[in-house]
């Protein structure tokens, strides 16, 4: 079982503020990544998407809530499936209150291509209260990239993109997909802190998958209404 190994505490220090070091390090390239993204160009969404919601029918515009920005978080749930992915799921169980994200004038959304009679249950069964949509009216999914065509079936992607508006004007900012989300309020950013990590079979030093003696990693992705103390 490849744990840490056991030094004296001049030791830990020592390897401690080696690794701050890099820390700090990496905070900086990540303010620097950040403001770089704040440089991106944006395009104007002229396009009408037509999403189902709590209030019927809704286009883009509306789910700023007449706000300036808004976070469109792509939750993997397609239109057979009888449940929401549970990766996804454990995602949007880490949004904190949203009156956070709207004091600083953003919306925030949940969308998926599953109608919006599945998801609404599935919402009442999670015990969530963001705003959720079905894009199962539009292709709004395939042309953001997070539905996509593979050996002929459609397959779904985890993603954030995000709009400004200006006006009735809609413009798509930023996305970002899979491992892109996983500096954004994941359970993984904590685990990222720990010894034993994320308890997955590809991070090193290797043996840690395996420490707790019982599945882990993304196996042991359960919704939050079915894991065992």
């Amino acid at each position: 079982m490849g744990l840490p190994k056991v030094v004296t505490h001049e030791e830990w220090r020592a390897a401690r503020e080696e690794l701050l070091a890099l820390e700090k390090a990496a905070t900086r390239a990540r303010d620097a990544l950040n403001a770089r993204r704040r440089e991106l160009p944006m395009v104007e969404i002229d396009k009408l998407y037509v999403f189902e919601g709590p209030d019927g029918k809704a286009e883009l515009l509306d789910l700023f809530e007449g706000r300036t920005q808004l976070v469109v978080y792509h939750f993997m749930f397609a239109p057979e499936w009888e449940a929401g992915c549970p990766s996804c799921s454990g995602f949007l169980d880490q949004i904190g209150h949203l009156a956070h994200l709207r004091a600083r004038g953003t919306a925030f959304a949940a969308v998926s291509r599953a109608p919006f009679t599945k998801i609404l249950p599935f919402k009442a069964r999670m015990g969530w209260t963001v705003p959720w949509y079905s894009s199962n009216l539009s292709d709004f999914n395939q042309d953001f990239g997070t539905t996509v065509e593979v050996g002929g079936c459609l397959q779904e992607r985890p993603a954030i993109s995000c709009f400004l508006r200006d006006g009735e004007r809609v413009f798509h900012t930023y996305s970002t997909f899979d491992r892109g989300l996983d500096g954004i309020g994941f359970t993984t950013n904590l685990l990222d802190l720990t010894a034993l990590g994320r308890q997955e079979e590809w991070e090193l030093p290797a043996g840690r998958s395996s420490a707790l003696g019982a599945p882990a990693g993304s196996a042991a992705v359960r919704y939050h209404d079915e894991y065992v103390d």
